[in-house]
């Protein structure tokens, strides 16, 4: 049984907590958050010093604030701990090269919550690839502005999902990227953004994000050489559209196994820890997509 602490009880930590109820060979040892006032079936530290000290860990995850994750993975890191890190893996990618380092030193197993790469429309996208050539990739991801949010901007809390997915799709890298953003409520940061690439391949995406947005929206639509897919990863569906003209079509809605994303990810973590192959982010992603972010805006 591996033991694991989660330090963060946000609502992302609270996420996990919840997942981690669904992943068999998994203990939470313990808790770790300094303001939490909510009780829990685990011991909660204020300390995380303490924590590490007092508990035998295999591994912890981390989903505290992303200007804090450089901090508290070092010290996990000292104690030898397995990480998976809330994405992006650091606010920075200064820092996050500072983790790869460590990381790489100590031998440790470190995944980053990238967790659309688990959403099965994207599992179920992937897999139609196998058989297809990929000329473009447009996604689009909106939602009403996240008060909770404030220590960083649209570009590092929601388009680092969607750069890293267009390399998980396409297996390619992004060779050109432009980034247009804008602050118009968010107190400090950008708060829309559209983002245009070119990959290898002559491949081409498009990012259009927003915090401005009345409801949540998640699509990808890719075209091919021969179809064009639409994935709703809010809806868990995927459809295909082939034999087109410029009067008609072919509609065909692909198989969709419905799971949690952010269970699979942590399953996937597991595998990760006994050796086997992962398909989650590594800190090497976040690095790129975070040197993507700074490079080009």
């Amino acid at each position: 049984m591996l033991k694991f602490a989660l330090i963060g009880l946000g609502v992302m930590g609270k996420n996990h907590y919840r997942a981690l109820q669904n992943v068999a060979g998994v203990q939470i040892a313990a808790l770790c958050d300094p303001f939490c006032k909510e009780n829990f079936a685990q011991k909660i530290y204020t300390e995380l010093d303490e924590m590490l000290e007092n508990e035998n860990l295999d591994a912890a995850i981390i989903a505290t604030p992303t200007s804090l994750h450089k901090e508290a993975a070092l010290k996990c890191m000292q104690k030898g701990l397995n990480l998976l890190i809330e994405k992006p893996v650091c606010a920075n990618a200064a820092d996050a090269q500072i983790l790869l380092g460590e990381a790489q030193n100590r031998n440790l197993k470190v995944a980053v919550g990238h967790v659309e790469r688990f959403n099965p429309a994207i599992a179920a996208l992937k897999k139609e690839f196998e058989n297809e050539e990929i000329y473009s990739v447009q996604i689009t991801r909106n939602a009403p502005f996240p008060q909770r949010i404030t220590d960083v901007g649209i570009l590092a809390d929601l388009a680092v999902h969607d750069i890293d997915l267009i390399r998980f799709l396409s297996g390619k890298e992004i060779k050109i990227a432009d980034i247009k953003s804008s602050r118009k409520i968010h107190a400090k940061f950008e708060d829309n953004a559209v983002l245009s690439f070119e990959l290898e391949g002559e491949i081409t995406a498009l990012i259009a994000t927003s915090w401005l947005a009345h409801r949540r929206k998640r699509t990808v639509e890719v075209a091919c050489k021969g179809a064009v897919y639409e994935a709703d990863l809010l809806n868990q569906s995927l459809v295909k559209f082939s034999e087109f003209d410029a009067s008609a079509y072919k509609m065909q809605n692909i198989f969709v196994k419905r799971t949690d994303p952010l269970t699979s990810e942590l399953e996937d973590f597991v595998r990760l820890l006994g050796g086997e192959q992962s398909a989650g982010a590594s800190i090497e992603d976040s690095l790129k997509t975070l040197k993507i972010i700074e490079n080009a805006s």
